[in-house]
């Protein structure tokens, strides 16, 4: 039996392709799922700046990820071919947010899941999955992180300072102090009690101070 033979066999003449009706169907709920993935990700999105394309990225990776599974799954010919055509493809992209590799991994999943025809567990596990992150990021687990930066210009001011964050602050860490003649210069890092800073404008009015600063950075943006 040569190679020709055996794909000629009735092997492959019983392998059917894949109907209108569940091509039309995986697509729909693909689109759908992936919609989901995306207004998950817009809500859960915590990171430096915000991306509309990746969002969109989810829900088109979501459908083409269906419509290579179905391909592979209803011919063997084709499905050789896409392998080795899709083991030379390499993506340069750089993945910015840990979080973005579980979206991605999460659109490639529904995807294969509904392509093979489960889509019971690509429904119910999408659902679980955003319920799960949506509870988990948005949860405040630890107290903002802030860096103070504080010029006195002496000791005394300085001391002054520091008792009236330790009244305000919930735990202030001296990182960095600078001293030069008339000058001094600290930087801390502090947690708030809550989120009210109106205490940095009282800190700034007092008598000795001549500059107080205070940065979040944490890198948490979204615009």
């Amino acid at each position: 039996m040569t190679f020709n033979d055996i794909f000629k066999s009735s092997f492959l003449d019983n392998i059917s392709g894949v109907s209108l009706t569940d091509m039309c169907i995986a697509l729909l709920l693909a689109f759908c799922i992936g919609l989901f993935i995306f207004l998950i990700y817009k809500k859960t999105f915590t990171g430096v700046m915000y991306s509309s394309s990746f969002g969109v990225t989810l829900i088109a990776l979501t459908m083409i990820t269906t419509v290579v599974i179905l391909a592979v799954t209803s011919n063997v010919v084709l499905s050789l071919g896409m392998v080795g055509a899709l083991s030379i493809v390499r993506f340069r992209t750089a993945i910015k947010e840990p979080l973005d590799i579980a979206f991605l991994f999460w659109a490639i999943a529904v995807g294969i899941v509904l392509a093979a025809g489960i889509i019971p567990l690509a429904v119910i596990g999408s659902v679980v999955i955003g319920l799960v992150l949506l509870f988990f990021v948005n949860r405040k687990t630890h107290s903002q992180p802030y860096i103070l930066m504080l010029s006195c210009d002496s000791h005394n001011a300085e001391k002054q300072a520091e008792d009236f964050i330790r009244n305000q602050a919930l735990r202030h860490v001296l990182k960095s102090k600078t001293v030069q003649k008339g000058l001094i210069e600290l930087n801390m890092d502090i947690r708030l009690k809550d989120d009210n800073t109106d205490f940095i404008n009282i800190l700034s009015e007092m008598e000795g101070v001549k500059n107080a600063v205070l940065v979040t950075y944490n890198g948490d943006y979204m615009g």
